[in-house]
C-alpha cells in the first residue's frame, strides 16, 4: 500500500531514530531516565532476632540515626526463629540493590553449627559494612545460694569440691555463655554441669529465685538485678565490659590473661551489592557511632557502640566462628 506520508517526513523519523540508538549506543540517556544516587526510596533493616532484644534495640537507635543522615527512612523488619538462621538466611537471598540490609547477631555466628542446617557460612555469604556494637557478658551468681563467692577464684574452688557438682546456666544451648564457660572449665581446670533454658529471661529469673546458682550471662539482662542487689558479678568477659560494671574484674585479669568472650553484631548486606552503597553505609555509621547521645541510649540497653569498618568486620567474623565452632564441635554442643 502506498504510504500517505511525504518521503521527507520518513527520512526526518528514520534520522531521529539513527540520532536517538546512536545516543543510547553512547550512553547519553536523557535526564529523566538516568538513575538516581542511593537511596532515593525507604531502606529496610532486617534483624534475625524477636523485639526487644540487644540486637534489635541497637538496629532501632542505629536506623532512626541512619534515617536522618540518609534522608530516607530506614525500616525493622524482624524474621525471628533459631537463633538468627531463619532471618538470615532469607536475607542473604534479598536483592543486592542498598534496600535491604541486615544488623547480624552472633547468636546467628553458629546457628548452621548448632542446628546442622548449613543454611549460610557467616565467612562467604554476605558483606560486612561495619560492627555496631559489643555486648559484653558476665559470670553471675546468687548471693544467697553462694555467699561466699565473690571472684572467679572463689567460685573455681568452690566448684572444685562441690559435691555433687556445681550447675551453671546461659541463654541457651550453644549460646556464648555455654561455650564461654566451656572453654573457661577446661582452662581452668574444673567443672560444672550445664543446665539449658529458652532465652536469658527464663535463666535470670530462676537464677534469683535460687534454683540456680551460677549464670553466663549478657550483662544487659542481668543488669538491673545486679543493681537491685538480688545477684553478684564476679567476672566480666572483657575490660570494656567495665563500662557498664565499674569495680569488677574481667576474667583475664583474674588468672585467664587474653580470654575475651564479648559477643557483637554489626550491619551487612547481601552479596553483590554496589560497593559505593557499602562504602556509603560504612562513612555514615562511623558517624552515628561516635555520637555521645548515641552511645549513651547502646550503654542504657546494656551494648557497647564498636566502629570497625568492613575489613575488620570481616576478619572478626572469621576469627570468632573458628574458635567458637571448634569449641562446639569439640565438646559436642548442640541445639538439635
Amino acid at each position: 500500500m502506498q504510504s500517505n506520508f511525504p518521503r521527507t517526513s520518513r527520512m526526518s523519523r528514520r534520522t531521529a531514530l539513527a540520532a536517538c540508538c546512536a545516543s543510547l549506543a553512547a550512553g547519553l540517556l536523557p535526564p529523566a531516565q538516568a538513575a538516581g544516587p542511593w537511596p532515593d526510596k525507604l531502606v529496610k533493616m532486617v534483624v534475625a532476632f524477636p523485639p526487644g532484644g540487644p540486637t534489635d534495640t541497637a538496629a532501632r537507635l542505629v536506623a532512626q540515626s541512619l534515617s536522618e543522615r540518609l534522608g530516607q527512612n530506614v525500616i525493622i523488619e524482624n524474621r525471628a526463629g533459631a537463633s538468627g538462621s531463619i532471618g538470615t538466611a532469607s536475607f542473604i537471598k534479598s536483592a543486592p540493590d542498598g534496600y535491604t540490609l541486615s544488623m547480624f547477631g552472633m547468636p546467628a555466628l553458629l546457628a548452621p553449627v548448632l542446628f546442622k542446617n548449613n543454611l549460610y557460612d557467616v565467612r562467604k555469604d554476605f558483606l560486612p559494612v561495619a560492627t555496631v556494637y559489643d555486648l559484653p557478658m558476665a559470670i553471675i551468681v546468687n548471693p544467697r545460694v553462694l555467699p561466699d563467692v565473690k571472684d572467679l577464684p572463689g567460685l573455681i574452688a568452690h566448684a572444685k569440691k562441690a559435691q555433687p557438682s556445681l550447675n551453671y546456666t546461659s541463654s541457651g544451648t550453644g549460646s556464648f555463655g555455654h561455650l564461654s564457660m566451656e572453654q573457661l572449665k577446661d582452662l581452668g581446670g574444673f567443672d560444672m554441669q550445664h543446665v539449658a533454658y529458652r532465652g536469658s529471661a527464663p535463666a535470670v529469673t530462676d537464677l534469683i529465685g535460687g534454683q540456680i546458682p551460677v549464670m553466663f550471662a549478657d550483662v544487659v539482662a542481668a543488669l538491673p538485678h545486679i543493681q537491685a542487689g538480688k545477684l553478684r558479678a564476679i567476672a566480666v568477659s572483657s575490660n570494656q565490659a567495665k563500662q557498664l560494671l565499674p569495680g569488677v574484674k574481667s576474667v583475664a585479669e583474674q588468672g585467664f590473661p587474653g580470654f575475651d568472650a564479648d559477643t557483637w553484631g554489626g550491619l551487612v548486606a547481601p552479596l553483590g551489592t554496589p560497593q559505593a552503597v557499602v562504602d556509603r553505609l560504612n562513612k555514615e555509621l562511623k558517624v552515628v557511632l561516635a555520637d555521645p547521645a548515641l552511645q549513651q541510649k547502646m550503654l542504657a540497653a546494656g551494648a557497647i557502640a564498636r566502629y570497625q569498618d568492613s575489613a575488620a568486620m570481616k576478619a572478626r567474623l572469621a576469627g570468632d566462628f573458628a574458635r567458637w565452632s571448634k569449641i562446639a564441635n569439640d565438646k559436642g554442643i548442640s541445639a538439635q
